[in-house]
């Protein structure tokens, strides 16, 4: 049996064994994180999402990598909670362009009892217009979190960004240990989980080994991971850091994929960056999941357009509505059993 056919589903990931899919020739990793994720996906359907910041700068958080940090100067103009309406105008857009999951941020420690109204008003309205709604807000309390869930809200985002080793030198206004306790509360709530990390900060190999073991042995794997790329801002701390090797970024892709296997892994910030060579080897290592639009919340993204036309020329087509997932995946498989069966029938009738 191959060492493919032995990984399943697993919460007890070990460093050596997570530098050990590290350190395999690439075209072994990719085959192997390739090999799973056709185990349980569509290999050429991508979830499209779209990113709103509705609360943008002045965030008391002292990220070293976030433009809209008020502990740094980027130039970044401040701006107030969005009205309901223009949030829900927004969405509307973001699924006439394709979009089925509308995502939406708000530069805040936590959200305040005086916005939450205005927040839960904003899950409804983008729950009526038929998308999938996710937000990322800060530090929850239990009674916060329950109150996104009843109001219909599909994931919340909150990403650990890198190691427990290494959080410290990113972050020092919020612990690790209240980032995984706002995971767990949206995890009684019964909500999905989106959470990821940054690459291309200074960490190292085991870092990023480090990241993917806390959520991998979580004890459900996050829906949605989103593995994002310093975007370098004047102004922060990280401004000058060294770019992340591309061949390193999919690497870490692709052990994602192997250990989380049933989770959308998703390419995320630093996109902008990336050429459509690097794009296309992110979604053979198992990424299946973008945002889509011009703007991550204050950061450049892909226009829309420059997508589908990647799409197309890679035969990839965007996922359906998450509840129409199942139907999607066992068609795709029973038409490639067609498929591999033709093929066959056409080898052995071209050799005979």
């Amino acid at each position: 049996m191959s060492a493919t056919a032995e990984i399943t589903t697993r919460h007890d990931w070990s460093l050596a064994e997570v530098r050990a899919l590290f350190e395999q020739p690439f075209n072994d990793l990719l085959f192997q994180a390739q090999s799973i994720h056709r185990q349980h996906f569509d290999p050429n359907r991508v979830q499209v999402s779209t990113l709103l910041s509705i609360k943008t700068g002045a965030c008391p958080e002292d990220c070293k990598y976030c433009p809209q940090s008020g502990h740094y100067n980027t130039g970044l103009d401040k701006e107030k909670l969005m009205e309901v309406q223009k949030v829900l105008e927004a969405a509307a857009e973001a699924k006439a362009i394709g979009s089925t999951r509308f995502c939406m941020g708000a530069a805040w420690k936590h959200p305040s009892a005086k916005d939450m109204p205005y927040v839960l008003e904003m899950v409804k309205g983008v729950k009526k217009l038929g998308l999938e709604t996710c937000m990322t807000l800060g530090r929850l309390d239990q009674e916060q979190t329950q109150a996104l869930a009843d109001a219909g809200l599909d994931y919340y985002n909150h990403n650990l960004d890198t190691s427990p080793e290494f959080y410290g030198s990113i972050i020092t206004t919020r612990t690790y240990g209240e980032r995984l306790q706002t995971l767990a509360y949206v995890r009684e709530a019964g909500m999905k989980i989106c959470s990821g990390g940054i690459l291309g900060m200074g960490e190292s190999v085991d870092d990023r080994a480090g990241l993917l073991i806390q959520l991998a042995n979580l004890p459900e794997h996050p829906e949605s991971v989103p593995i994002n790329m310093l975007v370098k801002v004047k102004g922060t701390p990280l401004a000058e850091e060294k770019d992340v090797d591309p061949f390193d970024f999919i690497r870490t892709l692709a052990v994602a994929r192997i250990m989380m296997p049933k989770s959308h892994v998703r390419l995320s910030a630093g996109r902008e960056a990336m050429n459509e060579q690097m794009q296309a080897l992110a979604f053979m290592a198992g990424a299946n999941s973008i945002f889509y639009g011009e703007k991550l919340l204050t950061t450049a993204n892909p226009q829309a357009d420059k997508d589908m036309a990647l799409f197309k020329r890679l035969g990839i087509k965007p996922e359906e509505r998450e509840e129409h997932a199942d139907e999607v995946h066992q068609a795709a498989i029973e038409q490639a059993l067609v498929e591999q069966r033709d093929s066959k029938l056409f080898y052995n009738a071209a050799s005979a």
